[in-house]
């Protein structure tokens, strides 16, 4: 750990050692100068085993991952029936810089000797009690890499499996939940995002999303040239692997049937914008298109709040 920096707004007024039996566990007592200028006396536990690093191993030619699983009693104590955790290689540093200490671990844990990794950052991953900072790295292996079985060191009574998966497997498992160690969720969705490893997606079902009646004065031809706009991005959508609805398909039948005889008369309002609504609890998402449009923004609001997938271009779809 980093020596203590002095804050203007803390002082340390005592600290109890209350373990040192396998890392080093205190009770911090302090006073906090708060916001409207009192001093406030507080006491805390911090827990200090040093700082850490982790990484994912992973293979562009074959589309893997290198994971690690091993048993994790704090896990079994919480709710982990087996209280076997599927992880990213990790682990403490030992007087040492956060590159050397995962090229070491890595080597340990997975039997590959990588010659290169990439940083993607540093996090405190349990702020409230624990001072670790994490410091992520990501790298590409490769069979020719391998010196052994991995699995940790004997004397430390590592037992650990390396696990080869995937990275679309992977994913699965994180939205499974049979993933759930933060720092490899982390990981993986960092792969993701920038496009380390290339995964198709599930298609999604996708709501369309634009004008209807905006800007054209409820002038029909107006009104069908939108409808017909938003179909033919329905066609696209459809085309890229997806199943594309749009809130008009339902809305407009069932208000005819029901009997309405004006655009805006009570039985379409009643019906138009509530019924897409509706709609929003069958899809992943909303591809919103066109110009302006109040129904279409709250149809993008409405979809955010629900946590669904927001789209506002054809390119930004994912591959299926």
């Amino acid at each position: 750990m980093k020596a203590q920096q002095h804050h203007p707004r803390v002082r340390i007024v005592k600290e109890e050692l209350l373990s040192d039996n396998w890392y080093i566990l205190k009770k911090v007592t302090f006073e906090f100068e708060k916001d409207n200028g009192q001093w406030e006396s507080q006491s805390r536990e911090v827990y200090d085993r040093g700082n850490g690093a982790t990484i994912l191993l992973y293979n562009r030619h074959k589309q893997t991952v290198v994971l690690t699983r091993q048993f994790r009693m704090p896990t079994y104590r919480n709710g982990n029936e087996t209280g076997m955790l599927i992880e990213t290689c990790a682990g403490l540093l030992d007087k040492e810089t956060p590159e050397e200490g995962i090229l070491r671990e890595t080597e340990e844990e997975t039997g590959y000797r990588i010659d290169r990794v990439q940083k993607v950052g540093e996090a405190y991953m349990s702020p409230g009690s624990v001072t670790e900072i994490l410091h992520f790295y990501v790298a590409e292996y490769s069979e020719d890499m391998t010196t052994g079985r991995g699995g940790g060191l004997e004397e430390e009574q590592e037992n650990i499996e390396v696990v080869e998966l995937p990275f679309a497997q992977a994913l699965d498992m994180v939205e499974s939940g049979e993933i759930r160690d933060a720092k490899t969720i982390m990981l993986l969705q960092y792969a993701q995002i920038q496009g380390l490893l290339k995964v198709k997606s599930k298609p999604l079902h996708i709501l369309i999303a634009g004008p209807y009646r905006s800007g054209t004065n409820d002038d029909h031809v107006l009104i069908e040239k939108n409808v017909n706009y938003m179909n033919e991005i329905a066609l696209q959508v459809y085309e890229a692997g997806h199943m594309p609805v749009l809130g008009e398909w339902y809305a407009l039948p069932l208000i005819a049937t029901a009997g309405s005889t004006a655009l805006g008369d009570e039985t379409f309002n009643r019906i138009f914008h509530p019924s897409s609504i509706r709609l929003l609890n069958y899809c992943n998402a909303v591809l919103r298109v066109g110009g302006a449009s109040q129904g279409a923004d709250e149809m993008v609001r409405v979809a955010k709040e629900r946590g669904l997938l927001i789209y506002e271009r054809l390119d930004e779809l994912p591959l299926v």
